[in-house]
C-alpha cells in the first residue's frame, strides 16, 4: 500500500510540475533507458538528471576536480577499487537493502566489491571488434583488425577512447598478460598502437550511427553497442579476438558527497529488481548481474551472437583486476603518447 500511495504522490507532484526529491546521475553516453528514468521518477517523485562521459578516465578525472554535483556514477569494475581507495565513493551497503535478494550470487562477492557494501551491478560484457562485412569477408575474431588492419579497412576505423580495454587488448595481442608491468612487452604495445593508429580515422565514443550508415567499418567496440548496430545494419559483425579480450562489470555507486544521498540509495535498490534490470538490458543490450530479469528482457538477446560467445573463444575472455599504480602509470604514459 505504502508503494501504491508513493506512485501516486509522485505522479500527483509532476502533474503540477513539480518535484519534491532530485537525483543527479553521472553515466556513459547512450547508456540509460528513458523508460527506466521515466519509471523511476514517477514511483519515487524523484527528478533525474543524467549527465554523459565517454571513458572511465574522463569520469574519475571530473569527479576527482570537484564541484561537479553529481550523486552517482557507473564506474568499470577495474576502477572501482580506484574510486574507493581516493575516498571517493560512500559506502551504502546494498547488501542490506530489500532489492540485494535479487542479485545474481555470483556478482555478490566480487574482487572489487567484496560482499558489495558499496556497489550494484547496471550491466556486464566483453569489449571486442566490430566490422561490416559488406567491406571485409576475413577472419573477425581477432584484434588484427585494428592493430594491424587489413588494407580494405584502412581509414574507416574507431578505437573508442576507453585505455583500459585497449591497452588490454594490444597487451594480450602482443602475448603479454593484462597488468604486466614487463618492459618488452609494453615496448611491442607502444610501437603496435602508434604504427596502427595511422590507419584509424578516429577515437571516439557513441558511433553507433556512424557504424549503421557505414561511414565506418571496424573498431574496437563493446558487444551491446554492437548489437545495436547490428539491428540497424545486418552487414554489421562482433568479433571476439581470439589473442584476448576483457569481460567487464559496470556497477552503480554513490558519491560520498552527494547531495542527495537517500535518493541515490533509493536508485541503486530500484536497478536490482529484475524488470528495473530488464529495462536496462533491453536499452543498451547487455546482460545484468540481477537473477530473474532474464523473463522481462527481450527474446533476441537469448540468442544474439553479441552475447552468447561462441564456445571455442570463451577462453579467450577474462575478467581483469586493477593494476597497480605504477603499471597503471606505465599505461597512461603510452595512452597519453598514442593522444598526441
Amino acid at each position: 500500500m505504502r508503494h501504491v500511495l508513493a506512485a501516486a504522490s509522485a505522479l500527483a507532484l509532476m502533474a503540477g510540475g513539480a518535484y519534491a526529491k532530485e537525483l543527479n546521475i553521472y553515466n556513459w553516453g547512450n547508456y540509460t533507458n528513458p523508460k527506466l528514468i521515466e519509471k523511476f521518477e514517477a514511483e519515487t517523485g524523484i527528478k533525474v538528471t543524467i549527465t554523459d562521459y565517454d571513458s572511465n578516465d574522463t569520469a574519475l578525472a571530473k569527479v576527482k576536480a570537484g564541484g561537479h554535483g553529481f550523486d552517482v556514477v557507473v564506474p568499470t569494475h577495474t576502477y572501482v577499487p580506484i574510486w574507493i581507495s581516493e575516498g571517493l565513493l560512500a559506502e551504502t551497503r546494498p547488501d542490506q537493502m530489500e532489492n540485494f535478494k535479487n542479485m545474481d550470487a555470483k556478482w555478490v562477492d566480487v574482487d572489487w566489491d567484496p560482499g558489495r557494501h558499496y556497489t550494484v551491478p547496471w550491466q556486464w560484457g566483453t569489449t571486442g571488434v566490430v566490422v561490416n562485412t559488406k567491406y571485409y569477408s576475413g577472419d573477425i575474431n581477432t584484434s588484427a583488425i585494428f592493430l594491424d588492419p587489413p588494407e580494405e579497412l584502412r581509414g574507416k576505423i574507431n578505437v573508442v577512447p576507453e585505455m583500459g580495454d585497449v591497452m588490454v587488448m594490444a597487451i594480450m595481442y602482443a602475448g603479454g598478460e593484462p597488468c604486466t608491468d614487463d618492459k618488452e612487452v609494453l615496448k611491442k604495445v607502444h610501437e603496435t598502437l602508434l604504427n596502427a593508429k595511422q590507419h584509424w580515422l578516429g577515437m571516439d565514443y557513441g558511433n553507433l550511427e556512424k557504424f549503421a550508415k557505414e561511414d565506418l567499418w571496424a573498431g574496437v567496440n563493446w558487444n551491446g553497442s554492437t548489437f545495436r548496430m547490428r539491428l540497424q545494419n545486418e552487414a554489421i559483425a562482433y568479433g571476439y579476438p581470439k589473442e584476448g579480450y576483457p569481460l567487464w562489470m559496470d556497477s552503480v555507486a554513490v558519491l560520498k558527497d552527494a547531495k542527495n544521498m537517500d535518493e541515490a540509495k533509493a536508485f541503486q535498490n530500484f536497478v536490482m529488481a529484475p524488470e528495473n534490470a530488464a529495462l536496462i538490458s533491453e536499452f543498451a543490450r547487455y546482460a545484468n548481474g540481477i537473477a530473474g530479469s532474464e523473463a522481462f528482457m527481450p527474446e533476441d538477446m537469448k540468442t544474439a551472437p553479441e552475447i552468447v560467445i561462441p564456445e571455442e573463444l570463451k577462453s579467450a575472455g577474462k575478467f581483469n583486476g586493477t593494476c597497480a599504480p605504477e603499471t597503471q602509470a606505465l599505461y597512461t604514459r603510452i595512452w597519453t603518447d598514442l593522444q598526441k
